[in-house]
């Protein structure tokens, strides 16, 4: 195939079925007769691999870099403090403090420093680790325990993973800086939600976050349910968004999750729900 297509998987909120989606169309990609790689962006609590179970070949640490002041150099003038918006380098009395946790590794404080007393160090932040699962290149990003900021690490993992002619990114939960850092400059977007007032708010909040970044997507309706679906179609009439997919509520597919097992093999009819998906994506993005 020679389409060249970046697919992101995101919801408004947790526990949609973002992984089931994008582990099992990365499957669909594959068997279509792309070059298929999977990345789990979401690296606070990455766990595409519990269902690809990929061989890892390749593991190696990410960092940002850090502020290191040479008090012998340094003026005590301030200008690193005033640059500074996350108040990660301050002055205070005759002294400069560094907060290496709060830096964002932008790196102003050292071009403003006008006696060059600033240099940077590597603070590590994650690890990403690289393999295949069998035909699926994969690779995701584990935040160290403890780190607040994932961002540098998502855009890592988006810029190391860059192993297929169809990426499929399963990105973080919500709509904050992780979720945009994992979306910016997809092809395209596929927002899980539930046809539930829960799920359809946060659906319209992630409908909004791309309308401001410019990114076309689209819907997959998970755990469908005759009884509520009206909701998800009335209000995704009213964004003006199509549905591509409804999955049905059924309990074969949380048996096959709870043991670790990709619906793609293990329901019957859930590969040809991601296969249809997945051709509905490439004719709407591609056209």
């Amino acid at each position: 195939m020679a389409t060249n297509l970046t697919i992101a998987v995101a919801s408004g909120k947790g526990g949609t079925g973002k992984t089931t989606v994008s582990a099992n169309l990365a499957c669909a990609a594959v068997e279509a007769g792309h070059k298929a790689a999977y990345m789990d962006c979401d690296v606070e609590e990455p766990n595409g691999h519990l269902f690809l179970k990929p061989r890892i070949n390749r593991i190696f640490p990410v960092g940002i870099p850090v502020p290191a002041v040479d008090e012998e150099k340094c003026m005590i003038c301030g200008a690193c403090g005033e640059i500074c918006q996350y108040s990660a380098i301050v002055k205070i009395s005759n002294t400069v403090l560094t907060f290496d946790n709060m830096c964002h590794g932008c790196g102003g404080c050292s071009l403003v420093c006008p006696a060059g007393a600033i240099t940077e160090k590597e603070r590590p932040i994650g690890m990403i680790e690289e393999g295949n699962a069998g035909r699926v290149s994969f690779i995701h990003g584990r935040l160290n325990i403890g780190e607040a900021m994932s961002p540098p690490l998502i855009k890592a993992v988006r810029k190391a993973g860059q192993h297929g002619n169809l990426i499929v990114v399963d990105a973080p939960p919500g709509t904050s800086c992780p979720v945009i850092a994992a979306v910016r400059g997809v092809d395209y977007v596929l927002l899980v939600t539930e046809p539930t007032p829960f799920g359809l708010n946060d659906l319209g909040l992630a409908l909004d976050m791309l309308r401001e970044l410019g990114i076309p997507g689209a819907v997959v309706l998970n755990r469908s349910d005759p009884e509520y679906n009206h909701l998800a179609h009335g209000f995704c009439r009213e964004r003006g968004v199509r549905i591509l997919a409804e999955i049905p509520d059924e309990r074969k597919v949380a048996e096959a999750y709870s043991v670790g097992e990709l619906a793609y093999y293990a329901v019957p009819g859930y590969k040809e729900t991601m296969q249809q998906l997945l051709a509905s994506v490439e004719r709407e993005a591609i056209g």
